[in-house]
């Protein structure tokens, strides 16, 4: 009686179907560790900016208040950036010819704002409130890490919807603080 299949059929067989099992899960869970990965969501990852504004230098060493630059943040969704006339509160008696401040000095001359990169960037269909956050008790650091020990601006947390989610659950949890709301249409349009 001759064999209809060769003796390598089976394995063959068997392979094939591990590998219709094994490649979408693989496929997924490394999409989502793209995803979740710096690459997508900007975390660590120095922009070029117009100035080299150090928050090291600013908040660390001089010890400037994150409101003093950014006056929106209590009373407005952005925490705003600040326009040149606050920078030369300061730097129109000091550094007044450095070369690192040109930028600085033409923007005020020419009334044109400095054109900065953003740095913490949220996807168009996330509504975040600053204000909200920092009336209730979210101070800058918990999003923005340690800018007074940063040289140059960065991203240190993921800013995904997860870690926010994270965020407000524990808040929900922790009673010596107000709780945060999980309504999603609060957040999302």
């Amino acid at each position: 009686m001759a064999q209809i299949f060769r003796p390598w059929a089976d394995t063959a067989l068997r392979v094939a179907l591990l590998a219709v099992l094994v490649v979408p899960i693989a496929a997924v869970a490394g999409a989502y560790a793209v995803m979740r990965s710096p690459y997508i969501t900007g975390q660590d990852t120095l922009l070029t900016q117009p100035v080299p504004f150090s928050h090291q230098h600013h908040v660390g060493q001089l010890g400037l208040d994150c409101r003093y630059c950014h006056t929106g943040v209590e009373t407005s969704p952005v925490a705003s950036v600040p326009p040149t006339r606050t920078c030369m509160t300061c730097h129109s008696q000091l550094y007044t010819n450095s070369q690192m401040l040109k930028p600085v000095r033409e923007s005020l001359a020419n009334g044109k704002p400095i054109r900065w990169s953003r740095v913490h960037r949220l996807p168009d269909y996330v509504y975040f409130d600053h204000a909200v956050h920092v009336k209730n008790g979210v101070g800058c650091t918990t999003c923005h890490g340690q800018v007074d020990q940063m040289p140059l601006m960065q991203q240190k947390a993921p800013l995904t919807m997860g870690w926010c989610l994270d965020c407000h659950r524990q808040r929900r949890t922790d009673f010596t603080v107000p709780a945060a709301n999980l309504d999603c249409g609060k957040c999302h349009y």
